[in-house]
C-alpha cells in the first residue's frame, strides 16, 4: 500500500473515531452550551426589544388618550352650543356668530361652526370667510348627505374624516342633530350644527408633532367596503413592519396610530456579537478537555465493534430468510439422489400432509401424495433434473389425507456440495388459491363475453327503437335526420327527391271516433306508401300524420309526380273501423335537386312549402316546389316578421267608416277598421296581413288595438257633441277564444248598447267552433251587442241566426252591388232583410257604391247604410271635420223664379 493511500485511511478512521460514542458526552455538552448560547442570546436581544417597545408604547398611548380627550372636549362644547339652538331655535345670523365666538375663543382647534336648519347651511362663523357656504343643501351634496342623514336619523353626532380643508391641512366634521321641543310634549328635528377641528392643532396638542422627530410615526383609518386602509399621517411604510399600535374611536372610523424607533427596536450589531463571543469562549473551556477523554476511550473499543458488526449482520441476514420463508408460506427442500434421501422443513410437511412431530420425510412420502394424474408428468420431471442437472421446474396436484386436493408449485436446481456430491435444492409452495382464482376469472370472463353480446343485441333492438315509429314501424324523424346527414356527406350524389305527406281529414276521425281510429288511418297509410313507392325509397313518419319518402334513384319531374299521385289515391281508399267507413285524404309536396352543392337539408324545407301550397289550394292535391313558391314564402316570413315588429312599434291603427240611417241619411255609428301604417309600403289594408296574423297567433293582440281605439275616439266624438252612439269592431274567432278576454273586457268603460263585436267570415259555428257560444252569451251579457259580418257568403248562415239571434246582420257587398241592375237580387235581398226583421235584428248593408243603391235600400226596409256613396274609412283626424261638414246629405234644389 502506498502512503497516500494509507494517510487516506487513516484519515477515515480517525473521522469514524470522532464520531463514535466515545464523544457523545462531548457532543451533548456542545450540544447544550449550543442551546444555552442560543437561548441566552435570545433572552438578551428580546429584554432590550421589549424595554423599547414598552417605552414607544406608553408613549403612543398617551398621545391617543389626549387626541381622545381633545376630541371629546370639542364634542361636549358643541354639544353646549346645540342645548343653546335647542332653547332659541329661531336665532339669526348675529346672534348665532356671538355665541359661537364665546364657544370657540379658547379653543384653536374649533376652525369654524356652521347651522343648517332643514338640512341648509344658514349661519356660519367666522362669517367672512366661510359665506359660500352659505345657502349649501345637505340634500343634495352627496358627499355630507350620508353623514347628516345619520345623525338626523340616529339622533346621536357623527364625526367623520380626515378630509382636506379648502384654507389647506386636514381637519375632522362634527356634525350634531338639534331637536327642539313643542307644545304637544315632543321633540321636533331642527337641523344639524356642523363644526370642522384642525388635525394639525390636535396633533400639536397631543404630542404627536414632537414624537414623530425621534420616532417614525403612522396613522391610517380602518378598512371599508372591502377597501385596504386609508394611511393619512406619516410614515405609510411603517403599516407593514415590526411596530407598536393603539386604535382610537373617532367617530364612525378607527384610527391606528403606529410607532417605530427610527432604527428599530433590536440591539446593535456590535452589542450582539460581544455577548455571543463571550458564550462561545465559556463553551470552550468546557467541551475540549471532554473531547480528549473520548479520544482515549474511542482506541480501545475498535477491534470490539469489528466483531459485533460480522455477528449482527449474521444474524439479520438470517433472520430476513426465516421472515421470508414464513411471510410467503414456502417449504423447502433438498434431495441427494445418491442417498435417495429427500429433507423437508417444518412447511414442507404442513403441505404435504405429515404431521409436524414427523422427525423425516422420505421420497416415498412425496410420490404417495401426488394425484393420481399427475404422477408420471411429475415423476417424470424430477427424475430428469436430478439425473441431469439444471434447473427444475414443475406444478402438480397433491390429493391430502382428508381428500382435499391442492395445487403445487415447485422450483430448484441442482449443485455440487464441497464432498463433490449432486444434490438438488427447492421450493414449494401452495398455489391452490391461484388456479382456482384464475378459473374463476375465466368463468367470469366468459360470462362477461356473453352478456356483452346480450347487450349489442340488446343496443341493436334500442337502436332500431329509437330510430323506428312504434305504432307504424316506419323510420321516424331521427332516423331521417341520420339518412338526410349521410345523403350529405356522401360525395357526388345529386339526385335526391322528397315528398312531404300530410293526411287531410285527420284529426276529423280522431276527435269523433277517437285515437283507436286514428291509429288504424296511421298504420293503413304507412301500409300504403311502402306498398306504392321503390323498392330503395326511404319512408319515415315523422310526427302525427306527417310523412316523408326520400327518392335517391333518379329520375323524372314526371315519375315523381305519377308516383305521388298514385299514393295520393292509395292514401285516399276507405278503411273499415267497428262499422265505420273511415276515409282520409292527402296533400303532398315535392322538391328534388340534381346539384350536389345544394344542402340537402334544404329539400325538406322546400317540400314542406310545397305541401302549405297544396293545401291552400284546396287538399287532396300535389304540388312541386319551384322559384315562385320559395319568393312566396320568403315574402310571407317578412311580412310575419313585420307584423311582429309592427305591434312592438304601435304601427297598427283604427280607421272608422261611418254608418247611416237609410230613411233620414244621419250617421249612426261607426265601423272600427284595422290598418297598417308600414313605414316603407305605406297605409295597408287588413287584407294585406289578416291571414298572416291569424297563423302567427297575433290577431287577437291586434282586435285589442283597434277596440282600445275605438272606444278611445268615440269617447272623443261624444265630448265633442257629436251624435254617433255606437262603434262596430270586428273580433276573430281567436279573440273568442283567448284565456282571459271576459276579465278584460269587464275592466273597459263600455256602457252597454255603445259597442258592437262583429264576428269575422273565419268564425263558424256549425263545427268545433260552436265552443265559441257560450263566450258569445257571456260578451253580450257585459251590453256588447253582436253583429253577423258578411251574411249570405262563408260561413254566416241561418243556423248562425238561430244559434246567435245577432243584434244586427250585414248584408255582404256582393249581395248588394248587382241591385241596381238586377231584379232578381232586389227580391234575394229584400228576402234577406224580411228574415232579420222577422226574428227582430237590424240589417245593415255594405257596398253601398251610389246613391241609387242607397235608394233601393231605403224602399226594400234596410235599416242602415255603409259604403263609398256615403263616405270612405278615414283617419281619427280626419272623422271630426267629416262629421262637423255634413258633406254626404243632399243639397236642396234652388229653382229660378222669373
Amino acid at each position: 500500500m502506498s502512503d497516500g493511500a494509507a494517510d487516506s485511511t487513516r484519515g477515515r478512521r480517525r473521522l469514524l473515531g470522532f464520531i463514535s460514542l466515545h464523544y457523545v458526552p462531548a457532543l451533548v455538552a456542545i450540544v447544550a452550551m449550543v442551546g444555552i448560547l442560543v437561548y441566552a442570546d435570545w433572552q438578551h436581544q428580546s429584554a432590550a426589544y421589549q424595554e423599547k417597545r414598552l417605552a414607544s408604547l406608553e408613549r403612543l398611548n398617551q398621545i391617543a388618550a389626549k387626541l381622545e380627550s381633545d376630541i371629546q372636549g370639542n364634542l361636549h362644547l358643541m354639544r353646549g352650543f346645540v342645548a343653546t339652538i335647542e332653547a332659541l331655535p329661531d336665532m339669526q345670523q348675529a346672534h348665532f356668530s356671538q355665541i359661537a365666538d364665546r364657544v370657540i375663543k379658547d379653543q384653536s382647534q374649533i376652525l369654524n361652526v356652521a347651522a343648517a336648519p332643514g338640512l341648509v347651511v344658514r349661519m356660519v362663523h367666522p362669517y367672512a370667510p366661510n359665506t359660500t357656504v352659505l345657502g349649501l343643501d345637505y340634500m343634495k351634496a352627496r358627499a355630507q348627505r350620508e353623514a347628516v342623514l345619520m345623525a338626523r336619523d340616529s339622533g346621536e353626532p357623527v364625526i367623520t374624516g380626515p378630509v382636506k380643508l379648502v384654507q389647506g391641512g386636514e381637519g375632522l366634521i362634527i356634525r350634531l342633530p338639534v331637536f327642539v321641543p313643542r307644545e304637544n310634549g315632543k321633540r321636533e328635528f331642527w337641523g344639524v350644527l356642523s363644526s370642522v377641528i384642525s388635525l394639525e392643532a390636535l396633533y400639536k396638542r397631543s404630542g404627536l408633532i414632537e414624537f414623530e422627530r425621534n420616532d417614525r410615526v403612522s396613522i391610517s383609518s380602518d378598512a371599508k367596503n372591502g377597501l385596504p386602509p386609508e394611511h393619512f399621517f406619516g410614515d405609510k411604510a411603517l403599516t407593514a413592519g415590526d411596530t407598536v399600535s393603539v386604535s382610537l374611536d373617532v367617530g364612525r372610523e378607527t384610527w391606528k396610530i403606529s410607532a417605530a424607533p427610527k432604527s428599530s427596536f433590536g440591539l446593535s450589531f456590535a452589542d450582539i456579537w460581544i455577548f455571543r463571543l463571550q458564550l462561545l469562549i465559556a463553551e470552550a473551556i468546557v467541551v475540549l478537555p471532554m473531547l480528549w477523554a473520548g479520544r482515549l476511550m474511542q482506541e480501545r473499543q475498535t477491534n470490539l465493534g469489528v466483531i459485533q458488526e460480522r455477528e449482527e449482520a449474521m444474524r439479520l441476514l438470517s433472520h430476513r430468510l426465516q421472515v421470508a420463508l414464513e411471510t410467503s408460506q414456502i417449504g423447502v427442500w433438498e434431495y441427494d439422489p445418491t442417498a435417495n434421501l429427500l429433507v423437508w422443513d417444518e412447511r414442507m410437511k404442513v403441505l404435504y400432509g405429515l404431521p409436524p412431530e414427523a422427525r423425516t420425510a422420505s421420497y416415498q412420502d412425496w410420490k404417495d401424495a401426488l394425484h393420481p394424474a399427475d404422477f408420471a408428468q411429475a415423476q417424470r420431471e424430477f427424475t430428469e433434473a436430478a439425473t441431469n442437472g439444471g434447473e427444475y421446474r414443475s406444478e402438480f396436484r397433491v390429493v391430502g389425507k382428508d381428500g382435499s386436493i391442492r395445487f403445487i408449485r415447485a422450483i430448484g436446481n441442482a449443485y455440487v456440495d464441497g464432498k463433490g456430491r449432486k444434490k438438488i435444492v427447492g421450493v414449494n409452495w401452495d398455489v391452490t388459491e391461484d388456479i382456482r382464482l384464475q378459473a374463476d376469472l375465466r368463468r367470469a370472463k366468459r360470462q362477461a363475453e356473453d352478456q356483452h353480446r346480450e347487450l349489442e343485441r340488446a343496443h341493436l333492438r334500442m337502436e332500431n327503437a329509437a330510430l323506428h315509429d312504434a305504432l307504424t314501424g316506419l323510420p321516424n324523424r331521427r332516423y331521417l335526420d341520420q339518412l338526410l346527414a349521410d345523403i350529405e356527406a356522401a360525395p357526388g350524389e345529386a339526385d335526391v327527391t322528397v315528398l312531404h305527406i300530410d293526411l287531410d281529414r285527420f284529426k276529423d276521425i280522431n276527435d269523433t271516433l277517437g285515437h283507436a281510429a286514428g291509429d288504424v288511418i296511421l298504420k293503413h297509410a304507412a301500409q300504403a306508401l311502402k306498398l306504392n313507392v321503390r323498392g330503395s325509397d326511404f319512408v319515415a313518419r315523422i310526427g302525427g300524420d306527417e310523412f316523408v319518402v326520400v327518392s335517391r334513384m333518379p329520375g323524372s319531374v314526371e315519375e315523381h309526380s305519377d308516383m305521388a299521385s298514385r299514393l295520393v289515391e292509395a292514401l285516399s281508399k276507405s278503411v273499415d273501423y267497428e262499422g265505420h267507413e273511415c276515409r282520409v285524404g292527402a296533400s303532398i309536396g315535392i322538391a328534388s335537386r340534381t346539384d350536389a352543392s345544394e344542402p340537402v337539408e334544404q329539400l325538406l324545407v322546400d317540400a314542406d312549402i310545397a305541401l302549405y301550397e297544396a293545401k291552400r289550394r284546396g287538399r287532396n292535391r300535389v304540388e312541386r316546389f319551384n322559384e315562385t313558391l320559395r319568393l312566396n314564402a320568403v315574402n310571407t316570413k317578412k311580412t310575419a316578421d313585420d307584423i311582429l315588429r309592427g305591434l312592438e312599434q304601435n304601427e297598427f291603427v283604427s280607421f272608422f267608416q261611418p254608418q247611416f240611417d237609410a230613411a233620414t241619411l244621419e250617421v249612426v255609428g261607426l265601423e272600427a277598421l284595422a290598418r297598417w301604417d308600414h313605414p316603407v309600403k305605406g297605409l295597408l289594408g287588413a287584407d294585406t296581413f289578416l291571414k298572416i296574423a291569424e297563423n302567427l297567433k297575433v290577431l287577437a293582440a291586434i282586435d285589442e288595438i283597434i277596440l282600445n281605439q275605438a272606444l278611445m275616439q268615440l269617447n272623443r266624438l261624444k265630448l265633442a257633441g257629436m251624435p254617433v252612439q255606437k262603434v262596430s269592431v270586428n273580433i276573430s274567432a281567436q279573440r273568442l277564444r283567448e284565456e282571459g278576454l271576459i276579465e278584460r273586457l269587464e275592466a273597459l268603460p263600455i256602457l252597454p248598447g255603445t259597442l258592437s263585436f262583429e264576428l269575422l267570415e273565419s268564425t263558424s259555428f256549425d263545427g268545433h267552433d260552436g265552443e265559441l257560444v257560450p263566450q258569445i252569451e257571456k260578451i253580450r251579457a257585459l251590453g256588447i251587442d253582436i253583429e253577423i259580418d258578411d251574411f249570405g257568403t262563408g260561413y254566416a248562415s241561418i243556423v248562425t241566426l238561430l244559434k246567435l239571434t245577432p243584434r244586427r246582420l250585414k248584408i255582404d257587398r256582393q249581395l248588394i252591388q248587382p241591385i241596381v241592375e238586377s231584379k232578381a237580387q232586389q227580391q234575394l235581398v229584400r228576402s234577406i232583410i224580411d228574415i232579420g226583421r222577422s226574428r227582430g235584428i237590424e240589417i245593415v248593408a255594405e257596398g253601398v257604391e251610389t246613391m241609387q243603391h242607397a235608394e233601393i235600400l231605403r224602399d226594400l226596409g234596410c235599416h242602415y247604410l255603409q259604403g263609398y256613396a256615403l263616405a270612405r274609412p278615414m283617419s281619427p283626424a280626419d272623422l271630426l271635420p267629416f262629421l262637423k261638414a255634413r258633406s254626404w246629405m243632399p243639397q236642396p234644389r234652388l229653382d229660378n223664379v222669373g
